[in-house]
Parts: structure tokens; C-alpha cells; sequence
């Protein structure tokens, strides 16, 4: 299961995740995500906030939207390793 709150902000929309970001779950955000109408300069935080797992493909979709100027923020260790691999791997290109 996956849950995701959004939080608006004035120039910021935070979306707060939490359960498994596999599987299915990876489609569904993906899909809002891609059809996500916010206004011109309103920013995307995703906020990893009680994630227990992601599998290859959420970290692909998390790398994707990191590439396309979305935040990414961990709160845990294993969620600030894969958004510390993610930052890292778009450093790298």
C-alpha cells in the first residue's frame, strides 16, 4: 500500500509518501505525477516520509523525477541512502 498526502506551500507542493513504493504502486504515482496540473513556478518536493521499501523500478521512477527538478527528501536511513544514491547517480551524468 502506498499513501500519499499532498501539502501545498505558496511556492511549493509537497507530496508526503508513505508504505511501499513497489510494484503497482510505482504505476499509480508515476500516473499522478505525469498528470499532476500545478500552477507555473509551484515546485515538487516528494517527501519519503514513512517509506519502508522501494523497490528497482520506485528507485528508476524516483531518479526520473529527480532528473526532471523534482526534490527528493529521505527521512530514515534507508529512504536518505537511495535518495543520497539518487543525487549522486544524476551527479554523476
Amino acid at each position: 500500500m502506498l499513501k500519499v498526502t499532498i501539502k501545498q506551500a505558496d511556492s511549493a507542493e509537497t507530496w508526503e509518501l508513505e508504505g511501499k513504493l513497489s510494484g503497482d504502486w510505482v504505476k499509480v504515482l508515476e500516473r499522478c505525477w505525469k498528470e499532476r496540473a500545478s500552477p507555473a513556478g509551484v515546485s515538487l518536493q516528494i517527501h519519503l516520509k514513512a517509506v519502508s521499501y522501494i523497490d528497482a523500478a520506485g528507485k528508476r521512477l524516483l531518479t526520473e523525477m529527480h532528473g526532471r527538478g523534482v526534490e527528493i527528501k529521505g527521512c530514515g536511513c534507508m529512504t536518505k541512502a537511495v535518495v543520497e544514491e539518487i543525487t549522486r547517480h544524476a551527479g554523476a551524468n
